[in-house]
């Protein structure tokens, strides 16, 4: 029971407290984005602090419940974990509350859109981060989610496909790059470019992990990117329209580390190594959800 234990707190926050491959938006007017390394973006890896920051996301979890998309999002997913899993079942390989992680954030509600913008922007000073990040919770497991599914499927790397519809990005070839957010593509092309055309990406990519057990939308064939995957364009072509890039995995690079506990001052003496076992503790002092 210990071992679900915070993913009982996360379900009965959602009960009683209150993208995707590219998404199916509104349509809008079509623009020109340029690809950088983006920054500003807060790309936290939580590299040897899990435990800790474990620790503090009961009370941070409260606190973002303020944001009503970020309720209406647990709530999607805590209904979609039951109606797969029951409410003791767990699935393969993900702790309870990183796989309601992964289905809040794939869900097409209001949520992804306001943490992508969120993750992009988290990262322009520490301050920003501690005092002005609305969704940390989120953010920590979202990550070690995606750790824990390489570590369970074996590190490798992807060829995958992601299509845009209302933005042209443009890359300088041999250009390095960042999404500089949690990014979606597709397995499958077909479906990648069901969600438009306007830029169409080629992905070679090796910190992703295939999430189609845990995406509310299995049949997408969904891989997630984290946000700190360097990469490299390999070719850039404009036609009329549309643009087409392709990226080659090159690193991961991250500004951040366990700047939530450092800023509470419970980390001693910087980020201790990660210890055997880190990624698997279970959830301390948590209360479950009634029966």
């Amino acid at each position: 029971m210990e071992q679900h234990a915070l993913g009982w707190v996360l379900l009965a926050s959602t009960l009683f407290g209150t993208a995707a491959t590219g998404s199916r938006r509104d349509l809008e007017a079509i623009k020109e984005v340029a690809m950088d390394m983006v920054l500003s973006s807060f790309d936290d890896q939580y590299q040897g602090c899990s435990r800790m920051m474990e620790k503090e996301l009961e009370e941070l979890n409260r606190t973002e419940f303020t944001n009503p998309d970020y309720a209406e999002g647990w709530r999607g997913a805590v209904t979609e974990w039951r109606n797969r899993w029951g409410r003791a079942a767990r699935p393969q390989a993900l702790r309870q509350e990183q796989a309601m992680a992964v289905l809040a954030y794939t869900a097409e509600r209001g949520l992804y859109k306001q943490f992508n913008t969120a993750v992009r922007e988290g990262g322009r000073s520490r301050e920003h981060y501690l005092q002005s990040f609305p969704f940390k919770t989120l953010h920590f497991l979202l990550t070690k989610a995606l750790h824990t599914l390489q570590e369970a499927q074996g590190h490798s790397c992807h060829r995958v496909y992601r299509g845009i519809k209302g933005t042209r990005f443009t890359a300088q070839l041999h250009q390095t790059v960042r999404f500089g957010q949690f990014t979606s593509a597709s397995l499958q092309k077909k479906v990648a470019e069901s969600f438009g055309q306007d830029t169409f990406f080629f992905l070679d990519t090796c910190y992703s992990v295939p999430i189609k057990n845990f995406s509310f939308y299995p049949g997408e064939d969904e891989v997630l990117i984290p946000p700190y995957e360097v990469f490299k364009v390999t070719n850039f072509t404009r036609v009329r329209d549309g643009n087409f890039i392709h990226l080659h995995s090159q690193t991961a690079l991250s500004t951040y580390n366990c700047e939530f506990v450092k800023g509470t001052g419970r980390q001693q003496g910087g980020c201790p190594r990660e210890m055997a076992g880190d990624r698997a503790q279970p959830w301390a002092g948590a209360a479950v959800l009634p029966a």
